[in-house]
């Protein structure tokens, strides 16, 4: 799960994390007694979206205007860039063309910025640790400074046996050129950013930039939170701070029906069960020359009920032009596949080519129903023979 940045920096804060003074607002009026109550007399006014770049990013109705952050000396000017991003649709790297709406706006103290940074820490799945990554390329995308000056990447994995200790601090310190009370400062920092990442299951925590500023203070900037979603369970406070307006809907429906589904760009359908067999299934298409639309995971222990709604998603997607069903039964049963995939054909009116491939617990069944179905459904006896007929499918009905 994802936040925006306001409520990550709130989080942070109360671990001691430093952080700039700020509130969120929903309209221009909003955006100005925000502004009156920090006091000025610099404010910095930020689109709230779930993407990286707003700063370099354009309006669509605006595309040669000024971005999703902006520099404010007046509250004329708070009210005047408010109403300018507020309800208007932002376009950055990370949003696609689409770009995304800007419902709310961070409005938070000017900053005198002598140096700019970058610190982040995750999860290494390499040594299934918590590492933190510094550099002194702050401001960048740390995959650029990865591709072109991987050397200004300091990396740091945490032993979970001691957790953080204050030498990690001081290493990431002394790394990004801190001095004097600077080195303290960056420790306590890295320390706080650590509880809070271990403390509310986070996935990643990014600083950037982590800013030095003009009197010596190390404060972020900006802030990125991303949390293990399996472990919302233990913090309902957080998931209280979920943005479903930022998610793509057709993985929000998914999600309720408990489906594993991820929304891509090409054409053909895939519901198949099991995340190994499934991306198997998604690469096979690629090597036919064709693309999957999504990736779909029905689970081990579908109904015939999950089975129909996957179904239904699956066609909700304009893009689909074919559907590849990929199924091996061990503790799903072939049956019941067939009857899901059956019910949700006749719900939807089936309008595209089906390919279905059984295999595994009551697979004769399961062929047995598809077959009596009257419905056009094109059996496979292998996932090389099922991708192959799909993908022939959607160019003959192109």
């Amino acid at each position: 799960m994802n936040i925006h940045e306001y409520q990550a920096k709130g989080l942070l804060a109360k671990y001691g994390v430093a952080v700039p003074r700020g509130g969120v607002a929903f309209t221009p009026e909003e955006a100005e007694h925000v502004a009156r109550d920090l006091g000025g007399p610099i404010w910095v006014v930020k689109s709230q979206v779930h993407a990286g770049g707003r700063g370099a990013g354009r309006f669509k109705d605006d595309p040669d205007g000024q971005g999703g952050v902006r520099l404010c000396k007046s509250l004329d000017e708070i009210r005047d860039h408010a109403r300018k991003m507020l309800g208007h649709v932002l376009v950055t790297k990370q949003t696609g063309p689409a770009g995304k709406e800007v419902k709310r706006l961070y409005i938070e103290d000017g900053c005198d910025i002598a140096r700019e940074l970058y610190l982040g820490m995750l999860i290494d799945r390499a040594t299934s640790r918590i590492t933190l990554m510094a550099s002194s390329e702050g401001g960048m995308d740390i995959e650029e400074v990865a591709a072109k000056t991987p050397e200004k990447i300091l990396k740091v994995a945490i032993d979970p046996t001691t957790g953080i200790m204050p030498y990690h601090g001081r290493q990431i310190a002394f790394s990004l050129g801190l001095e004097g009370r600077q080195v303290g400062a960056g420790v306590k920092f890295i320390s706080a950013m650590y509880r809070a990442f271990t403390e509310l299951d986070a996935s990643i925590v990014e600083i950037n930039p982590l800013v030095v500023t003009g009197d010596g203070q190390v404060i972020a900037l900006d802030a990125k939170m991303n949390f293990d979603d399996n472990a919302l369970f233990r913090h309902k406070d957080l998931a209280e701070l979920r943005d479903e307006d930022e998610e793509d809907a057709m993985e929000l429906e998914a999600a309720r029906h408990e489906l594993n589904y991820i929304k891509l760009d090409g054409s053909i359908g895939c519901m198949v069960n099991g995340a190994g067999l499934a991306m198997a299934t998604m690469d096979i298409i690629k090597l036919h020359g064709s693309a999957p639309a999504n990736f779909l995971d029905v689970g081990g222990g579908a109904t015939k009920e999950r089975v129909t709604e996957a179904f239904k998603l699956i066609l909700s997607d304009p893009n689909v032009k074919g559907i590849l069903i990929n199924i091996f039964g061990g503790i799903m049963r072939c049956d019941v596949i067939a009857e899901g995939v059956v019910a949700a054909a006749r719900e939807v009116s089936l309008h595209v080519p089906l390919v279905v491939r059984l295999e595994g617990t009551n697979v004769d069944l399961g062929k047995k129903i598809l077959s009596e179905s009257g419905l056009p459904i094109v059996s496979a006896d292998d996932l090389g023979d099922a991708a192959g007929k799909i993908v022939r499918a959607v160019e003959e009905a192109a």
